[in-house]
């Protein structure tokens, strides 16, 4: 018999590890294994998996059991070249529909979280609580469209980019008060009712995310199972 709650909190679970990295794109794991890292049972993770596959969170590969998905190039290409695509469409519609006191709640945050970091010290927490509140912009304008398919979509692809990002960058204390000024750029041009200068802030931002996942380093495909293989 199948139990969605419980296949939904081995999903969310696995999610979660993923994202704090005690699971590692690439990384190959057993059923069993991830039933012991998520502490959730055998049935549950077995119910979610076609649902990761689905989604290309994971691949079974023939003899070597599940491999997680890998951080490699075309990952990185497609993964932001989707982001600009929906947070864009996304952005209009928050535009279009949001009133002064939605723009204001996000200021409002951002401008805690830039008092907080110019006192210091900068924590892990802190840099945690930071990345969350970048999310919540981003996930504010995709929710403005009201669309459950696009939301989906753009859900399954921001784990992708938080995977992309803790591999590749992470957001490390010195690149806070720079993603911070481009948060703050893309407020203000709300807050002073110039869509133009919001869409133009905003596309710089996700440039500046996927210019620094490709440039710190060449990329590992020595984990890449090769076409053919599964």
């Amino acid at each position: 018999m199948s139990h969605p709650k419980l296949r939904d909190q081995a999903y969310d679970a696995f999610t979660r590890y993923l994202l704090n990295r005690s699971l590692l794109p690439g990384q190959f794991v057993s059923q069993r294994e991830l039933a012991e890292v998520t502490s959730m049972s055998l049935a549950s993770i077995q119910q979610m998996i076609p649902r990761l596959e689905a989604e290309g969170l994971i691949k079974a590969i023939s003899q070597r059991g599940l491999q997680i998905a890998h951080v490699d190039l075309q990952m990185v290409i497609e993964a932001f070249q989707l982001r600009e695509m929906v947070e864009m469409a996304g952005l209009a519609e928050f535009v279009r529909h949001a009133s002064d006191k939605d723009v204001s709640r996000l200021q409002d945050h951002l401008a805690d979280l830039k008092t907080r970091a110019a006192q210091g010290p900068i924590t892990a927490d802190f840099l945690e609580e930071a990345q969350a509140a970048d999310w919540e912009m981003h996930d504010t304008f995709v929710a403005a469209m009201n669309n459950r398919l696009i939301s989906d979509v753009h859900r399954v692809n921001s784990i992708r980019i938080r995977m992309i990002l803790g591999e590749r960058i992470g957001l490390p204390a010195a690149r806070l008060p720079v993603a911070l000024k481009e948060h703050d750029a893309i407020l203000t041009a709300l807050i002073g009712h110039d869509p133009a200068a919001a869409a133009l802030a905003l596309r710089a931002h996700l440039h500046s995310s996927r210019h620094r996942s490709l440039s710190v380093g060449p990329f590992d495909e020595s984990e890449t199972v090769a076409p053919g293989t599964v």
